[in-house]
This record gives structure tokens, C-alpha cells and sequence, in this order.
């Protein structure tokens, strides 16, 4: 590779916040990111998984830092952002992937369900944009990935509350890229089925062999394949993208997950 191919994804001196970090999507976000030179400040809930993947990124020789929070508490969120501040330097990479909901009845869903996967799909991932911006922008500017899910744009049963939710952080995404350019790139990521741990459960033989036969390349994604969408939309590579939402799915374009 060449010294200018390898710049166009190199990450060198960059510090990046990751949430939702401990498993999964998150923590091959953070492993692919520290690879390509980034240090990276760790958040989600559970310490123990934070650690783990903070020794993997120390074992690369990047720097890594494991902060246990709940991204859905504002005071939380400062706490990381001047944690990272102060043993990192300032972040000028963000990915927002903490979220999730599950299938639900529409005729059993309360109100207050749907405003819980809204906000905790939605409003951390505004309100740590908010907060890094002005250091991004001190820095020279920044990127920031937004972690969605091809729930989004389908149209299927049971989804309303997760597909609402995925789809209003698609649209912010959008306008808050609008809101924060030149000197902020934001940009979202929708993958399609993942093989994670949450996942893992609802696979009997017979779903996935169907998912598999329904997807045009043959094959269920990998938490790597996230991650290689999400190191693009960070480095240099994608200078000239942002406002935009793109899906790594195998080729599916309707649902196939009944």
C-alpha cells in the first residue's frame, strides 16, 4: 500500500469517543479504529466488557480509557466527554451506538415505550454531538457516525417503535449535518443482520438459513463489516460525504427476518 492509499484511512493522532463499546457492533467499531492509529475513550454500561476491549486496543499500542455510564443520563455523558478530554485529548471522532429496542405489539405498546426507545436511540447520540462539536471544531473539525438500522426504511410487522426511532436518528443525522458543517461530518451507518450477541437468540436454523438465501451476497454480516463502513465514514477517505445514511446490508431490500 501505498504512503498516499494508507493515509486516505489512517486515523494517526486522532482520538475518538465510541459508545454502546463493551460488545458487539461497538467494540469492533473501537478495535477498527484504534487499529487504523485512533486512541479511544470506551462508554456503555457494563465495566467488565469495557475493560476487556480496552486491553485489546492497549495490545494494538493505541490508548484506550473504559468509562461504565448510561448514555441515557446527561450528567453521564459530561463525565465522559471530560474524561476523554483529559486522559485522551480532544476527541475529534464520535460513534453513537449505543440503542436497540425490541419487536412490538402496536396494540400493546404504552406511550411511554415508544418515548423510551426515542430517547434512547435519538437523544444521547444528540446531546454528546452537542458536546464534542465545539472541540472538534477548536481541533480543526471532526466526524461522527451515527449507528442506525435498515429497520428504518422497512416496512414490516412489529417494528413500529424500533423503526420509528431508527428513522428519526436518520433524520437528524441528516440535519444535524447541515447544522454543524463545514466543520463536523456526520454521517449513519444502517446495518442490516448483524451476527451479535443480541442477535444470537432469535436464530434458529430455519431463520437463518432463510435470511442467508435472501441476501443477494450470500451470507449474514459480521460486526467487522460495520466497522469497515464506520472507519470510511471517519478518515480522510470520506472528506467529502456527510448528511448521509449507508447501508451495509448483503444486498437486502425488504425485510427477512420473519
Amino acid at each position: 500500500m501505498t504512503e498516499q492509499l494508507a493515509a486516505l484511512f489512517s486515523l494517526s493522532g486522532r482520538v475518538a469517543v465510541v459508545t454502546g463499546a463493551g460488545k458487539g457492533i461497538g467494540r469492533a467499531c473501537a478495535l477498527m479504529l484504534a487499529r487504523a492509529g485512533a486512541d479511544v475513550a470506551l462508554a456503555a454500561r457494563t465495566q467488565a466488557d469495557l475493560d476487556a476491549v480496552a486491553a485489546e486496543i492497549r495490545a494494538l499500542g493505541r490508548r484506550a480509557i473504559a468509562v461504565a455510564c448510561d448514555v441515557g443520563d446527561a450528567a453521564a455523558l459530561d463525565r465522559l466527554v471530560e474524561r476523554s478530554a483529559a486522559e485522551l485529548g480532544p476527541a475529534t471522532l464520535l460513534v453513537n451506538n449505543a440503542g436497540g429496542s425490541g419487536p412490538n405489539d402496536p396494540r400493546q405498546t404504552r406511550g411511554a415505550d415508544l418515548v423510551a426507545a426515542l430517547a434512547w436511540n435519538v437523544t444521547p447520540a444528540f446531546l454528546l454531538i452537542q458536546k464534542l462539536a465545539p472541540g472538534m471544531r477548536t481541533a480543526g473539525g471532526g466526524a461522527v457516525v451515527n449507528i442506525s438500522s435498515v429497520a428504518a426504511r422497512y416496512a414490516q410487522k412489529h417494528f413500529s417503535v424500533y423503526g420509528a426511532a431508527k428513522a428519526a436518528l436518520n433524520q437528524m443525522t441528516r440535519n444535524l449535518a447541515q447544522d454543524y458543517a463545514p466543520h463536523l461530518r456526520i454521517n449513519a451507518v444502517e446495518p442490516g443482520a448483524i451476527l451479535t450477541d443480541a442477535l444470537a437468540p432469535f436464530l434458529t436454523p430455519e431463520r437463518s438459513a432463510r435470511m442467508v438465501a435472501s441476501t443477494p451476497l450470500a451470507r449474514m454480516g459480521q460486526p467487522d463489516d460495520i466497522a469497515a463502513a464506520v472507519l470510511f465514514l471517519c478518515a480522510p477517505a470520506s472528506s467529502w460525504i456527510t448528511g448521509k445514511v449507508l447501508g451495509v446490508d448483503g444486498g437486502v431490500e425488504a425485510p427477512n427476518f420473519g
